[in-house]
C-alpha cells in the first residue's frame, strides 16, 4: 500500500501525491483508491501523517499484517496445528477490529473487548516466539520514555506470568474435553460421521451426480458406500424438497478405523448429458451420458480422531476438474461447502441422542463391511461390486450392469434403487479403470438363482448412430457357489463372451458357461492363446474385463463349514462332522452369524432330546463360541451374547432336563470384573459353563439337551 495526501479533487481523479516516484503521474483515479482521513504535523518534506483511528486499531493491524506472513511459512511448512491456530487468531482479531471500527457499541462492551483484543495479541505473539508486548492495567502500551526501568521490568514480569497461566489454562480446558469426549466414545464401539451438504460451487452446465465417500489413501480403497446428490444444471439440488436438507450419516465405524493412519472424505462429480460439453447443436446429440467431471478431496483424519469437533463450521473442499479443454465453463474457483461432525454410537442411538441432526429423512451410508459389533436382529444381506477395469480392441465401452430383479442395485445413499446401473464414459480409451461402486440388495430367498449380467455396446455423440449401436459383449458371475457358499471378496476375471445381440439376451444361452477365466482353466481352457474358444453360440473375446465384490451379509456365508452346520436340517448325516468342524471355523466369521449358530445349536439339542449322541458336540460348540467372545479379539460381543440370551433364546425343553440330569456345581466368585469359564463336573454327559459381566452374575448351564440361565445381582 501507498499513502498519498489530496490536495484537490477533479472529478473522478484526484492530484498531488507525496512520494518522488509519482511526480510524473500527479493524477490518480478515486475509484481505484481508498480514502482515510488522518493528521498531519509539520510541512513539505517533513510533514508526518498522524492516523486518526485508535492507537488499538492501529495495533490489530499492524499485528495482521506481521502475523499473515508468518501465517503463509506455516503453511508452506505444512505445519497444519499452529495454521490452523494462527488461523482462527487471525479470524477473531478481524472480527474485533471491524465491530471497534463500528463505532456502535457502549462504553462497557467496548472496554471489554479490548481487553480481550489485547490479552489475544499477546496471547499469539507468546505461541509465534514474537517479543512480548508491555502494557499499563487498561491495555495501553507502555511508553519506554516515560517509564522507569523498574516498572517496565515487573509490568513485563506480571505480563509474562498472566499469559503462562492462560495457556496452562486454555491447555487444561482442552484436556478436560479431551477426556470427555474420550469417556463419550469408550462408551460405544460405533461411530458414525455426519456430513451436510451446504452448496456446489461448480458450472457444471448439465445435470450431475455428486458422490461422496470416505477413502482410505494408505491402502487405496473405499470404505464406505457412496452418498448420491443428484445436481440439476440450474445449480440447485433437482429434489427441490432435499433443498437446504441434504444430510448423510456414514454409520458402522469402528475403533480399528479410528486407528487408520489417514482417512479423506472425497467427492466424485459426474456429469450427465452430451458427451462433449463444447457440442452445441443439442437436437443431434446424444444425451443422458454419464462422463467424468471432477473430484474433490479433504482429509478428515482429525475430525475422525476427534482433534477437531464443530458441527457449525464450515469446509471448502476446492474442486479439480478432469479435463479443463472439455468442461468449458468450469468456474473460477470451484468446491464443496460441508459441515462434518463425528457421533458416537449405532444409526439407532444416534437418531435417538441427535434427533436435531439425524431424522428419518437423513440418508444412511454404511460402511463397506462389517461393524465391529453385529447386535441380534441386525439382518443384512448387501453385496457390493466395484467395476474395476477393462481392455478392449475397440476401446472403452459403458458397461451395463444388469440385474432384472426389480429395484435391487443402488448407486448411492440417498437415491432409490434401480434396475440397471450404466458405467461412465471414457472417450477412446482402450484400457479404462473404472472404480465405481454400486450396492446389490437381494432378498436372501432369490440369491440362490440371481446372477450379476454385465453387456458392453459402444456409444456416440450422434443421436442417430448411438440407436444403431447394439450389446457387442457379454459377462456374467454368480452370486452362489457351486457349493452353496456366497461368491468370494475380492477381483475377479470375468471371461468377455460375444455373440449375436438377441442370443445374449437370453440367459439359458451362457448361464452354463465357465463365468471367470479361473472356471475356464477347470476345464482345460486358456484365453491366453491366439485363437478364440467357441462354446455354444458365444465365443471368448479376447478382451478383458475384471470386477470386485464384497459380501456383507448376516444370512449368507462364505464358509462351507459354517454353512453345513446352519442347513443341518438338508443333511442329517453329516451333522456330527459339521459340529466338529465349527471349532476349526475363523472366530470373526463365527460372530457375525452368531445368533443363527446359537439357534442351530440349540435346535439341534432340542429336536435330538431323547437321544444323547450331539450333547457333547453340542456343548463343546457352545463352549468354544462363548470362549471366543471371551477373546480380547472379540470383548465387544460380549453384549450382543447377553441381549440373545435375555431375548431370543427359546429353548424351552431345557429347563424340563435340567434338574434331573445335571448335578449343579456351586461356585462363587468376585463380581467386579468379567470371567467367562467352562466347570466339568463328574458324571457322564453334564457340564457347566459360567460367565460374569460386571457386577452382574450370569449363571449358564448346560447339560443334556438342555440351558439354564439363572440372573441375579450376586453369586450363589
Amino acid at each position: 500500500t501507498q499513502q498519498f495526501r489530496v490536495t484537490h479533487i477533479l472529478g473522478a481523479a484526484f492530484r498531488r501525491p507525496l512520494l518522488d516516484h509519482f511526480k510524473n503521474h500527479p493524477m490518480m483515479l478515486c475509484s481505484a483508491m481508498y480514502f482515510k482521513k488522518n493528521g498531519v504535523s509539520g510541512r513539505q518534506h517533513k510533514e508526518t501523517v498522524i492516523p486518526n483511528e485508535l492507537p488499538l486499531v492501529q495495533e490489530v493491524t499492524t499485528t495482521l499484517r506481521e502475523w499473515a506472513s508468518i501465517w503463509r511459512d506455516l503453511y508452506v511448512g505444512d505445519r497444519r496445528e499452529m495454521f490452523n491456530s494462527v488461523r482462527d487468531m487471525i479470524y477473531d482479531l478481524i472480527e474485533w477490529r471491524s465491530q471497534i471500527l463500528s463505532g456502535t457499541l457502549p462504553q462497557d462492551e467496548l472496554t471489554e473487548l479490548k481487553q480481550r483484543v489485547t490479552s489475544k495479541i499477546d496471547y499469539g505473539n507468546k505461541y509465534l516466539d514474537l517479543d512480548l508486548v508491555v502494557r499499563d492495567k487498561d491495555g495501553n502500551i507502555l511508553d519506554p520514555d516515560s517509564t522507569s526501568t523498574v516498572s517496565l521490568f515487573r509490568a513485563h514480569e506480571a505480563a509474562s506470568k498472566q499469559i503462562e497461566d492462560r495457556i496452562q489454562e486454555e491447555k487444561s480446558q482442552k484436556q478436560n474435553v479431551d477426556l470427555s469426549r474420550q469417556a463419550k466414545f469408550a462408551q460405544t464401539p460405533s461411530f458414525a460421521l455426519f456430513v451436510t451438504l451446504k452448496n456446489v460451487v461448480c458450472k457444471i452446465g448439465e445435470d450431475a451426480e455428486v458422490l461422496m465417500s470416505l477413502y482410505d489413501p494408505v491402502e487405496s480403497k473405499f470404505i464406505s458406500e457412496n452418498y448420491l446428490v443428484r445436481w440439476s444444471s440450474q445449480g440447485l439440488v433437482k429434489d427441490i424438497d432435499q433443498l437446504h436438507n441434504l444430510r448423510s450419516v456414514f454409520t458402522d465405524l469402528g475403533s480399528e478405523d479410528l486407528k487408520r493412519e489417514k482417512i479423506s472424505f472425497v467427492c466424485q462429480i459426474v456429469r450427465v448429458g452430451r458427451m462433449e460439453l463444447r457440442d452445441n447443436n443439442t437436437k443431434k446429440l446424444t444425451s443422458g451420458l454419464r462422463r467424468p467431471f471432477g473430484v474433490a478431496v479433504m482429509d478428515v483424519t482429525d475430525i475422525i480422531t476427534g482433534k477437531m469437533d464443530d458441527e457449525d463450521k464450515q469446509y471448502f473442499i476446492p474442486f479439480h476438474c478432469s479435463d479443463l479443454t472439455d468442461n468449458m465453463s468450469y468456474s473460477l474457483f470451484p468446491g464443496l461447502w460441508v459441515t462434518l461432525k463425528l457421533l458416537p454410537g449405532d444409526i439407532h442411538q444416534i437418531r435417538k441422542d441427535f434427533p436435531h441432526l439425524v431424522d428419518r429423512s437423513t440418508a444412511v451410508a454404511r460402511k463397506m463391511g462389517f461393524p465391529e459389533i453385529i447386535m441380534p436382529g441386525d439382518v443384512r444381506n448387501d453385496i457390493y461390486v466395484t467395476l474395476v477395469q477393462g481392455e478392449f480392441d475397440k476401446g472403452c465401452p459403458p458397461v451395463d450392469h444388469h440385474d432384472r430383479l426389480e429395484n435391487v442395485m443402488f448407486p448411492g445413499a440417498g437415491d432409490e434403487g434401480i434396475l440397471e446401473y450404466k458405467s461412465v464414459i471414457y472417450y477412446q480409451i482402450k484400457q479404462p479403470r473404472w472404480f465405481e461402486t454400486i450396492k446389490v440388495a437381494i432378498p436372501i430367498e432369490d440369491v440362490n438363482r440371481s446372477h450379476l449380467r454385465f453387456t458392453f455396446r459402444h456409444r456416440s455423440s450422434q443421436e442417430s448412430k448411438d440407436k444403431s449401436e447394439k450389446i457387442f459383449a457379454l459377462s456374467f458371475v454368480k452370486l452362489m457357489r457351486y457349493d452353496g457358499t456366497t461368491l468370494r471378496d475380492g477381483e475377479h476375471d470375468l471371461i468377455v463372451y460375444k455373440a449375436e445381440a438377441k442370443k445374449l439376451e437370453d440367459s439359458s444361452l451362457y448361464l452354463n458357461l465357465p463365468a471367470t477365466k479361473v472356471e475356464l482353466e477347470e476345464k482345460g481352457l486358456s484365453t491366453t492363446g491366439k485363437g478364440t474358444h467357441n462354446l455354444g453360440n458365444c465365443t471368448i473375446s479376447k478382451d478383458s474385463f475384471q470386477i470386485a465384490t464384497l459380501v456383507c451379509s448376516t444370512k449368507l456365508t462364505q464358509n462351507v463349514d459354517l454353512l453345513g452346520l446352519l442347513k443341518w436340517r438338508s443333511n442329517t448325516s453329516l451333522l456330527q462332522q459339521n459340529l466338529r468342524q465349527l471349532m476349526k471355523v475363523e472366530g470373526g466369521e463365527v460372530v457375525k452369524f452368531l445368533q443363527d449358530t446359537l439357534d442351530a445349536l440349540f435346535n439341534i439339542m432340542m429336536e435330538n432330546s431323547d437321544s444323547d449322541t450331539f450333547d457333547t458336540l453340542v456343548f463343546d460348540s457352545l463352549v468354544f463360541i462363548i470362549g471366543l467372545i471371551a477373546d480380547r479379539k472379540f470383548q465387544h460381543f460380549h453384549p450382543v451374547l447377553e441381549t440373545y440370551i435375555r431375548k431370543h433364546f427359546s429353548a424351552t425343553l431345557a429347563y424340563t432336563e435340567v434338574t434331573g440330569q445335571l448335578p449343579l456345581t456351586i461356585i462363587k466368585v468376585p463380581l467386579d470384573h468379567m470371567v467367562v469359564g467352562a466347570i466339568h463336573p463328574t458324571g457322564h454327559g453334564s457340564r457347566c459353563l459360567w460367565t460374569v459381566y460386571g457386577s452382574r452374575c450370569l449363571w449358564t448351564v448346560y447339560g443334556s439337551g438342555c440351558l439354564w440361565t439363572v440372573y441375579g445381582s450376586g453369586c450363589l
